[in-house]
């Protein structure tokens, strides 16, 4: 199968790419390279096509000859959301809407969006499913649930969209981001000794390691269409929910001469869900995750020593997506509409 994927360079698609050539599909990347200055470790080799170019700038010819579009692109946290809430309309609803009315215009047959679990929201103590009610507390959640909203309504006979809906990400990549919570909490270990907490610890999250991820949207588009036609899938297994001080005991666990450390005044995180995942499971072929919580942090941990890790990098403009962009702003590289000042800066 050929696949674009839009976003390839960050977080999640440097992991994604090789698992699909891994998987025999002739993939080409699009990205605009916001993270270009973000490498954590090597970075990857790649030994694929890549359009640089923004998703606010892609044209049909861009598109043609596809069979899939996995689509990553987008503002990718809260923070960076709540910087310029209509930007992240703007780059994460309009533009997304706008590709995939392209790519059904243009023949391509399978869409595949990542959505979010922020998409269910704050103050749930119930168990959720792919039919609970949305309720989105930020531009971020709000922009993935317009998408699903709007995005839906253009499926056909020859255009399925489906809609994963990831557990909050972690583990190790080349574009690492330490805004995350599990990869947050281990940095904080290894380099200060303290599991350090913001919150107060009690809210729920699912969470998913980025190979378990990737390896969701490999799946979903080698699954026969009529099973994930116009579907939402919950992203991760439905054992790796906790609470965030649950995590924060197992980076404890982990990570040598680490103790758990509560923000002083820390309050609840007003993000809270238990999300199932068993639809999935049942659902995708071949779809089977590897990873854990503890497993995950291991990784991690071993990844910051081999890299000597140390706290202002991963909080300062390097490696946390929010300052790394306000940083490229007041350096003048970057317009307040995040475009580049220069065309095709260096990777």
């Amino acid at each position: 199968m050929k696949v674009l994927v839009t976003g390839h360079n960050g977080y999640v698609g440097t992991v994604m790419m090789p698992m699909l050539i891994a998987g025999g599909h002739d993939v080409v990347g699009l990205d605009t390279n916001l993270y270009s200055g973000s490498t954590f470790g090597e970075d990857v080799e790649r030994n694929f096509p890549e359009i640089i170019k923004d998703i606010r700038d892609i044209q049909l010819e861009d598109l043609e000859g596809f069979d899939a579009i996995i689509h990553l692109a987008g503002l990718s946290n809260d923070p960076l959301g709540d910087l310029n809430p209509e930007l992240t309309y703007d780059i994460n609803h309009r533009a997304s809407v706008r590709l995939a009315k392209l790519a059904k215009e243009v023949g391509v047959t399978r869409f595949v969006f990542s959505s979010s679990c922020s998409n269910y929201g704050a103050g749930v103590t119930e168990w959720l499913d792919e039919n609970s009610a949305f309720n989105p507390v930020t531009p971020y959640g709000r922009s993935k649930v317009m998408v699903e909203q709007d995005v839906s309504k253009l499926a056909s006979d020859d255009f399925s969209p489906t809609f994963l809906r990831s557990g909050t990400a972690y583990g190790v990549s080349s574009r690492l981001r330490f805004d995350l919570v599990l990869n947050n909490l281990t940095a904080w270990a290894f380099t200060t000794g303290q599991v350090y907490l913001k919150s107060d610890g009690t809210p729920w999250r699912p969470i998913v390691h980025i190979e378990d991820m990737s390896l969701a949207f490999k799946c979903a588009i080698e699954t026969p269409r009529e099973l994930v036609h116009n579907q939402a899938f919950n992203v991760g297994r439905s054992d790796e929910n906790y609470q965030i001080r649950q995590m924060a005991d197992i980076v404890g666990e982990v990570v040598p001469g680490s103790e758990v450390k509560y923000a002083e005044g820390a309050s609840a995180d007003k993000r809270n869900y238990r999300v199932n995942c068993d639809k999935i499971a049942q659902t995708l072929y071949g779809y089977e995750p590897q990873w854990t919580a503890r497993k995950g942090v291991e990784e991690l941990y071993a990844a910051y020593q081999r890299v000597g890790l140390a706290l202002d990098e991963f909080e300062g403009p390097r490696y946390r997506r929010l300052k790394h962009i306000t940083t490229l702003i007041e350096n003048g590289r970057l317009t307040d509409t995040l475009r580049w000042r220069e065309l095709n800066p260096a990777l």
